[in-house]
């Protein structure tokens, strides 16, 4: 939302002309003032008492080791993440280019349907991940990935139609509904199915594979797929995929747990 606002602003205050030339600098550098607050943040958290408790720390190669045994969660749990990456650099980074370059909207149309749209993600997350603490993270995961798969393309292609601020609005929300409500409950999951022994280790290296590998592409893709098929909605074929992943990652993970191969705080999730 302050990324939002910020843009707005200087968009508004500045000419064109300034803003391509060393306007679009000053986000950045407000951006760095966030970093000692991030620092000071994480020395003052507390660790958690399992982790506290553990009388040995393995080393680094013993966590490599534990990694590479544990290769097909730390792959699941890579293409669970790629539904979260791949929407949400769609949904907000991407979103003022489409607006503008594609559906030829204002740039305070777009700034504003992004502003919403942050808005509406700062709702839903914790709403859903609270949803999926109640009924579990499978129906969630499952449902919401889904719908993404099915109806990503459909909601850009009637946006396409006949582009407006309106229309944007309502298929951005719809798609951040989607994002959102499957992401608080798959940060929580995949937490969840990562050994405790490599729990930071394999959660990091799930969610950055997905973001380097997919999401980080994602506004570069859309581009890509509009200019060879000539189709304006094609975006949403990439966010189909990524809705695929996050429906296969979540079936086969959770099939594990079935079979009795997941740990025991899985199973009270599932």
């Amino acid at each position: 939302m302050v990324a939002a606002v910020m843009g707005y602003a200087l968009n508004s205050l500045m000419p064109p002309s300034m803003m391509s030339d060393w306007g679009w600098r000053i986000p950045f550098f407000i951006g760095c003032g966030i970093v000692p607050f991030l620092f000071y943040i994480r020395r003052s958290l507390e660790e958690t008492q399992e982790f506290a408790a553990r009388q040995h720390r393995p080393t680094m190669t013993q966590l490599y080791q534990t990694l590479a045994t544990n290769w097909a969660i730390v792959l699941l749990g890579m293409l669970m993440v790629v539904m979260t990456t791949v929407s949400f650099y769609a949904i907000t980074v991407y979103t003022p280019t489409f607006g503008k370059s594609v559906l030829k909207l204002s740039e305070t149309d777009s700034l504003l349907v992004t502003f919403c749209v942050a808005l509406s993600n700062f709702f839903w997350l914790p709403v859903m991940g609270a949803v999926s603490d109640r009924i579990g993270r499978k129906p969630v995961l499952v449902v919401f990935s889904a719908l993404s798969l099915v109806t990503a393309y459909p909601v850009i292609a009637w946006l396409v139609a006949a582009p407006s601020f309106e229309r944007m609005l309502i298929a951005e929300l719809w798609l951040s509904f989607l994002y959102a409500s499957y992401n608080g409950a798959m940060v929580v999951a995949l937490t969840e199915i990562v050994p405790p022994i490599v729990r930071t280790a394999g959660f990091s290296l799930a969610y950055s594979l997905a973001t380097a590998i997919f999401g980080g592409f994602t506004p570069a893709i859309a581009t890509w797929l509009i200019q060879e098929t000539g189709d304006k909605a094609a975006p949403g074929y990439w966010l189909a995929f990524a809705g695929g992943c996050g429906l296969v990652a979540t079936l086969l993970i959770y099939r594990k747990v079935t079979d009795g191969a997941g740990t025991s705080t899985i199973t009270a999730r599932a």
